[in-house]
């Protein structure tokens, strides 16, 4: 098919840009130069990748798979150049929330001592498992379950708590503990990459629900008194706020805490790291 480094470069600035206007300052080219670059990739392979119009834009569902491994192929080529030319690069490794709350700080120093020639990178990402399958991150910390057929291994680590997240002036900031049906009849602010879920509560008691971008959206929408959270027990520590109590969830369900990455390892020390997050979790089991 002769497609090119250039084709694929073409289609990942494309999708991340969403305008052939953004995409072309991206490469430092011209928009006719980069029109044209896609439209030999289309031709090429013999399907359309992008829907154009003169206001919009969107991959196609070829496209977008396309799409997402050109990112990763890039990437993959990427870092065989930075190995060829400096060694080992370092182990990234992504989360959407909390990392591992006050795990964080004991996991990085921890592998620092055994894994004195392999660096480990946390990155905070809006979506860690599209990042695992365009190659920007080696592995994932995830509190929610996958997609299936996303090409990932994964593997449960250990259990968190739930917790309520109230404005620190609500009636329950003063409780020691809530219950799910303290919850039921307030509004609840839900974060697409928390581990809120309104699964918590039966059919016909669930609460009203909206959508924030953020955690810094999250909690101050619960700061200002419009909504109530519900969230892991990482989020305490990691994102502590003046306006905001956090009260354990007497009567939900834990929080699994799981590690992916893909199903051909992107980088060598993966399962080394899943073993030293196993018995970082297993060490402390064993002294509470």
């Amino acid at each position: 098919m002769n497609v090119e480094l250039r084709h694929l470069r073409a289609l990942a600035a494309i999708g991340d840009e969403g305008t052939i206007t953004g995409a072309a300052a991206v490469l430092h080219i011209s928009q006719p130069a980069l029109s044209r670059t896609l439209e030999q990739l289309e031709s090429r392979l013999g399907v359309r990748l992008v829907d154009r119009t003169t206001r919009s834009l969107a991959l196609t569902e070829a496209g977008r798979r396309l799409y997402e491994r050109a990112h990763r192929i890039l990437h993959q080529l990427e870092d065989a150049l930075t190995e060829a030319a400096t060694g080992t690069r370092p182990l990234r490794i992504g989360f959407p929330w909390a990392a591992l709350g006050a795990r964080t700080v004991p996991l990085l120093r921890g592998w620092r001592e055994e894994h004195p020639g392999t660096p480990l990178e946390v990155h905070r990402c809006d979506d860690p498992e599209a990042a695992l399958r365009r190659g920007e991150i080696d592995a994932a910390l995830l509190r929610t379950a996958p997609v299936p057929d996303a090409g990932l291994e994964v593997r449960s680590l250990y259990r968190e708590r739930r917790l309520a997240a109230v404005p620190e002036d609500d009636p329950l900031a003063r409780h020691p503990s809530v219950r799910l049906t303290d919850l039921a009849d307030r509004a609840v602010v839900l974060c697409a990459t928390a581990a809120t879920t309104t699964g918590l509560w039966p059919e016909g008691r669930r609460p009203r629900t909206f959508e924030v971008a953020n955690v810094d959206e999250w909690l101050t929408v619960i700061a200002t008194g419009d909504a109530i959270g519900v969230t892991a027990e990482a989020t305490a520590h990691s994102h502590p706020h003046p306006g905001v109590r956090y009260l354990p969830l007497s009567d939900a369900p834990p929080v699994v805490v799981r590690l992916a990455w893909p199903r051909t390892p992107a980088h060598p020390a993966t399962l080394a790291l899943l073993d030293h997050l196993r018995r970082m979790a297993g060490a402390e089991e064993a002294g509470s």
